[in-house]
């Protein structure tokens, strides 16, 4: 099943097409800027029935460099049978398009990055034949970006670093980084069209990480004005917790104006309960309940 970050770590080379040549000076390649970017399609199937698709394929012109093909595939963990899958890709992209192909993955934590930059041949050690030798981008090597003025020079590289680190201890300063650019670019720029699909990008290359809530509260905080699914989630969180917190204050109030007592323990329950039905079982016990604790029966 397809992740969230991994449709955000590939997706994100589409969002932007001409990345590739900013992150290949991070990583070392140094490629120059191509004159146009086109994004291909990513089916790979033959005619027979066998279905193969690459995750993100753009082709990159220059009209002092040329032209060739990148493949771009997302890898969330070491998996042994996708250096053939890769060798497929090149070697038919190269076939179909005659075009120089390279790939590239992009991963999220040290052990895949490690993994999948070994060169993996396809003959035996005396006729390698095709070795496939990905150019690699991950924790290893994306920067970490803590100054919101350097992530905003680069809004997008800067995005694809949080998301290659969405593990990294220092998480939290890069995402705040970004938030405040995001916010720096919005407030100065007006530019919802560049923010927006940043911000959604983000979310999604956290997946279901510890990071991911950080985010959200990031969004809540310092990205107020942005309006969207994660927007109206996190408010229809707000709505729901306020009105958890009026029908516990409720329970507490019909307790207190019945002259029952309701000792330190049994209020903390009460208020730190956010279950909507188990709160409208114990406003209808609290009514008639001849002590605090009969209204927590069968809890």
């Amino acid at each position: 099943m397809v992740s969230s970050p991994h449709e955000a770590m590939h997706r994100i080379f589409q969002h932007d097409t001409r990345l590739f040549s900013r992150v290949s000076k991070v990583l070392g390649c140094d490629l120059p800027v191509p004159d146009s970017v086109t994004i291909l399609p990513t089916d790979l199937t033959e005619t027979g029935p066998v279905e193969r698709r690459v995750d993100t394929l753009l082709r990159l012109d220059s009209a002092e460099h040329g032209a060739f093909l990148l493949a771009i595939e997302a890898q969330g963990k070491k998996d042994l049978t996708k250096p053939a899958s890769w060798a497929y890709y090149t070697a038919y992209l190269w076939s179909k398009y005659r075009l120089p192909t390279a790939l590239m993955v992009v991963v999220q934590d040290h052990a895949t990055a490690a993994w999948a930059q070994r060169p993996v041949a396809s003959g035996p050690p005396q006729l390698p034949t095709l070795t496939i030798r990905p150019l690699v981008a991950g924790p290893h090597n994306m920067p970490v970006i803590t100054d919101p003025a350097e992530a905003h020079e680069d809004l997008v590289l800067a995005t694809l670093a949080a998301i290659t680190h969405a593990g990294d201890p220092a998480i939290a300063d890069i995402l705040k980084a970004l938030s405040t650019a995001l916010r720096n670019e919005r407030e100065d720029n007006k530019r919802e069209d560049v923010v927006d699909p940043i911000i959604e990008l983000i979310s999604q290359g956290l997946g279901d990480r510890p990071a991911k809530s950080l985010w959200r509260n990031l969004v809540a905080v310092d990205l107020s004005f942005y309006k969207s699914d994660i927007a109206e989630e996190l408010r229809d969180e707000g709505r729901d917790k306020g009105r958890a917190q009026s029908r516990a204050e409720d329970i507490l109030f019909v307790l207190e104006q019945r002259g029952i007592e309701v000792p330190g323990e049994a209020r903390d329950r009460v208020i730190g309960c956010d279950d909507p039905e188990i709160l409208r079982r114990w406003f209808a016990r609290a009514l008639t309940a001849p002590a605090v604790e009969d209204i927590f029966d069968n809890e």
